[in-house]
């Protein structure tokens, strides 16, 4: 370890796809202050989330435990607050831990360990409670055909949520910057939460326009004979006709808003340096899942495929990390939240999933088991799933990714020579061994009977946890206003 423990600046987006930045290859979109952190760091290639869904997924890496280790499968599962979290762990360790924009927690325990949190969440902290409004964007939020079909130039509501966001976020450092020239030498521990570039597929005019005739269509159309769950899940959004004018504009939309978002992490990036701060500092940029963006006719997240499983992850620690290197090694974010704890010289989680990839982000030779796993489990309760609850799992080795359907039959990828999953070998009979032992690999300590079970028995709960919110209105701690009338979109786009 160094003789000094790090400053922690942790950035996590929202819904971005990893493939569309600079540094993972992307030639048209502009992420020069996220490839400028690539270049002074590691990026890391093979990086999973474990839920491609928001509240799992962000709760999984608070607490470094899969989804259903943690009992959040859904956007309405509540995570027990004598849970601890990361945050918990860096404030044993001497840190204040601190917060600023999207966490995206339900119920009453807003802090989860952090001991400030600035702006908050856009929507509702309840079950059940009092709902935001994007005026005319309204619902172009959630995974429906009209979020397509309103999208391309004007603005959304999530724009003006990370205009403030980070706002907040200059505030913060100037006021670290501040303690530092009165003494205080602490390490600080800051997170950093945006919404961008979640759809709305609508970004300002002045950024839409730069992309405008230079994203195309998908790269990969939809197969014929998919898998029997996706066409169910095709129908029932109703993207099976999407219009290639309406893809290319959503597709235009979301590169703006990557840019859009790249410009705000550039002006915390050279605030970090114009206070000098930045010397002793981890800088790690990543998201908490990515966007299919209309890839073999799909959209937004809640697949296994790796436009919607796979993350972006950015490290850079100045003198302790590499500059400019990748790293192949599978990994997740409940590794990153035992990364982040190790580096920070803190106490590890209690009984987490999570290991630390410290030493491999130091060295790529050192030993590494690639092996990660990803859950996306429904209630039927949300209006947007399927009215059947589904359970589902991915195992992602060094080659493979064999994706396990509860009633359905799996999907089996050879990520070597298939990267873009476009063969699906689960009913070949070559594969037939692979398919089964990894199938087995999938249900070890993970049971698809016992999860419906526990989520059935959830119901009752969150519907009385629903009237109550209704019926009695409760405050909503740290919770970032919508206003409708920031929401527009331009005639022409619609």
């Amino acid at each position: 370890m160094p003789q000094e423990r790090p400053n922690i600046l942790f950035i996590m987006s929202d819904q971005h796809t990893q493939r569309v930045m600079g540094c993972y290859g992307d030639d048209v979109v502009a992420t020069p202050n996220l490839d400028r952190l690539a270049n002074c760091g590691v990026t890391f290639d093979a990086a999973y989330t474990p839920s491609p869904l928001c509240v799992p997924a962000r709760m999984s890496f608070l607490t470094g435990r899969y989804p259903n280790r943690q009992s959040c499968w859904t956007n309405s599962d509540m995570l027990p607050s004598d849970q601890p979290t990361i945050a918990h762990c860096l404030g044993a360790a001497g840190y204040n831990p601190i917060l600023v924009g999207r966490m995206h927690s339900i119920g009453p325990d807003q802090l989860r360990g952090f001991v400030r949190r600035e702006v908050g969440d856009h929507s509702t902290n309840w079950i059940g409670g009092v709902p935001h409004s994007l005026g005319v964007l309204n619902k172009t939020n959630d995974p429906y055909r009209v979020s397509l079909d309103k999208s391309g130039a004007g603005q959304s509501s999530y724009e003006c949520h990370d205009d403030d966001v980070t706002a907040a976020t200059l505030q913060v450092l100037d006021e670290i910057a501040e303690a530092r020239k009165g003494g205080d030498a602490e390490p600080f521990a800051l997170s950093v939460g945006y919404l961008m570039p979640h759809q709305p597929f609508v970004a300002r005019p002045e950024f839409y326009d730069r992309y405008k005739g230079r994203v195309g269509l998908p790269d990969i159309p939809a197969v014929e004979n998919e898998h029997p769950y996706m066409t169910e899940w095709r129908d029932f959004t109703g993207i099976s006709d999407v219009p290639d004018d309406t893809a290319v504009r959503a597709r235009t939309a979301y590169y703006a808003l990557v840019e859009e978002m790249d410009a705000m992490i550039g002006c915390i990036l050279d605030k970090l340096e114009e206070l000098g701060l930045a010397e002793n500092t981890l800088v790690v940029y990543t998201s908490d899942h990515g966007d299919q963006l209309g890839e073999r006719g799909l959209w937004w997240k809640q697949t296994f495929y790796d436009e919607s499983a796979k993350i972006p992850l950015l490290m850079s620690w100045p003198g302790t990390l590499p500059q400019g290197q990748h790293r192949g090694q599978v990994v997740n974010l409940i590794d990153l939240a035992a990364t982040l704890l190790e580096a920070a010289d803190a106490p590890p989680l209690p009984d987490a999933d999570g290991r630390s990839f410290l030493q491999v982000a130091r060295d790529g030779n050192r030993p590494w088991i690639d092996e990660t796993f990803s859950e996306y489990c429904t209630d039927g309760v949300a209006p947007w799933t399927l009215p059947t609850p589904t359970r589902q799992r991915m195992i992602r080795t060094d080659r493979w990714k064999l994706n396990y359907y509860d009633g359905y039959r799996a999907q089996l990828f050879d990520m070597q020579n298939d990267p873009g999953e476009t063969r699906d070998l689960a009913l070949d009979p070559e594969f037939a061994d692979l398919r089964d032992a990894l199938i087995a690999r999938v249900l070890v300590d993970w049971n698809p009977e016992k999860i419906a079970d526990e989520l059935a028995a959830k119901i009752p709960r969150k519907e009385l946890l629903r009237d109550w919110s209704r019926a009695v209105k409760p405050a909503d701690t740290y919770r970032w206003k919508i206003r409708e009338e920031d929401n527009w979109l331009e005639e022409s786009s619609s």
